[in-house]
């Protein structure tokens, strides 16, 4: 890191305006000073074009997902399907080449925009679910990845425990599971406590599933959560026989058992929520829960439309992710949570490109664990995401317009600029590692080989 001084075109400033001509003044890892309006700026600060926003937030990420990309596709394939893929790149996965898939994942996401991740992270052991002789080899590579890469990452570790409701886990499921919530805990306490003084990287829980974490496991997670002051994280309704199978087994949805094993609340992020009822709807909102929504994956899988707006309107921040990263792109999964709106109720403007930005960046980092990241304010960590208005994307694009530009028009192409924590990240469109296509292309083979 060093201290610049960056000059942007026009900046998008709290509570939520584009500005022209604003200087902003790096000191290691944070905003110095920002002053809007000026005009002429000196020849030695870096000009950054088109509209430099705060850097994204992926609030949800499953890097070695990003292998999976068009691999399984073809032909009329169930869920099920797909997740037998899944569980075959996981098979086959050791620290050395999630490191090398990580890191090439996170550089993705760097050149996208995006400066935090929450990487809800359950492949955990070796083979037949033996411990490595680190049992936390997995997340420290995850962890160097994201450092290499140049993004702050909260590791979400996941509580797995059982293969569906009452069934042990099997197979590749073997890797994933710790014998209890117990056993869990002490080992991401040992991570956590190597991790500390690490103003980059936050160690938070999460509750894998209702099929994955029984419920009398669940309040060891959310105490971690409460005693080290971390985001928990929970996959919640995201199919409809997820929902049935919870009805069946405990008369409670999913939301309702969370709620009542104490895993809701403020630090709590409810990934998906897309099946929901009205009580569900009122739990999450009344107990302040964030709900992240990852649109490119819940289409990708056919798990359907989530309530999003409804869910904000009844007291829960909404965020956004990547999830199992068939695509890569923030401002996509932004558009469409609006898009997402109209087709469902046959009306258009529920979300502004305001509100989306804000879920793209302060919600999404406040949810990580970052509440001083996501604005362009003195203090504040030292993120910029600058977008090109002058593509065939953007073009045309007046300062009145630009984030209605950037959110329904802009693509992680446009991304030309980012700083990540005072760190330059990607200039000109190239991340500093390097051909981050070919680092993808060398890791993804590696696995397959």
């Amino acid at each position: 890191m060093s201290d610049l001084t960056y000059w942007c075109e026009l900046a998008w400033l709290h509570p939520g305006e584009a500005v022209e001509g604003v200087l902003v003044r790096v000191e290691g890892s944070r905003f110095a000073e920002v002053v809007p309006g000026v005009a002429d700026p000196p020849q030695s600060v870096v000009r950054l074009a088109g509209l430099t926003m705060p850097g994204m937030a992926n609030a949800h990420s499953h890097a070695f997902h990003r292998a999976l990309r068009g691999q399984a596709q073809a032909g009329v394939m169930s869920f099920h399907d797909w997740r037998d893929h899944m569980y075959a790149v996981a098979g086959r996965l050791n620290p050395d080449t999630y490191l090398a898939l990580a890191r090439a994942t996170f550089a993705e996401m760097a050149l996208a925009g995006i400066t935090g991740v929450g990487e809800f992270h359950y492949l955990h052991h070796g083979k037949d679910g033996r411990a490595y002789d680190d049992r936390n080899a997995m997340g420290h590579a995850l962890i160097e990845a994201a450092r290499d890469a140049g993004l702050r990452i909260t590791l979400l570790d996941a509580c797995y425990l059982t293969g569906n409701i009452g069934a042990p886990l099997d197979g590749t499921q073997l890797r994933f599971g710790d014998a209890d919530a117990h056993q869990w805990a002490e080992r991401v306490d040992d991570l956590a406590g190597e991790y500390l003084l690490a103003e980059d990287v936050v160690v938070g829980g999460a509750v894998h599933s209702v099929r994955a974490c029984p419920p009398e496991q669940m309040p060891v997670v959310a105490e971690f959560g409460r005693r080290r002051a971390a985001p928990v994280h929970a996959q919640v309704s995201e199919r409809r026989t997820e929902n049935q199978h919870c009805v069946e087994t405990y008369c409670a949805t999913p939301v309702q058992v969370l709620y009542e094993h104490g895993v809701l609340g403020p630090r709590t992020t409810a990934v998906h929520a897309t099946h929901l009822s009205d009580v569900d709807v009122a739990l999450l909102g009344g107990s302040s829960t964030h709900v992240c929504v990852c649109p490119t994956t819940e289409r990708d899988l056919a798990d359907g439309i989530g309530p999003a707006r409804r869910l904000h309107d009844a007291g829960s921040p909404v965020t956004l992710g990547s999830d199992s990263n068939a695509m890569i792109d923030l401002l996509e999964e932004a558009r469409a949570v609006e898009l997402g709106e109209r087709l469902t109720t046959g009306e258009r403007g529920h979300w502004t490109a305001a509100d989306l930005l804000c879920s793209a960046t302060m919600v999404g980092q406040a949810s990580l664990g970052h509440p001083d990241a996501g604005f362009i304010v003195p203090g504040a960590w030292a993120d910029l995401v600058s977008v090109r208005l002058d593509s065939v994307r953007t073009a045309g694009a007046g300062c009145s317009s630009a984030a209605e530009t950037v959110i329904f028009g802009a693509t992680a192409s446009d991304v030309h600029s980012v700083v990540s924590g005072g760190r330059r990240v990607v200039v000109e469109g190239g991340h500093v590692l390097g051909d981050v296509g070919a680092m993808l292309t060398d890791a993804i083979a590696a696995i397959r080989e």
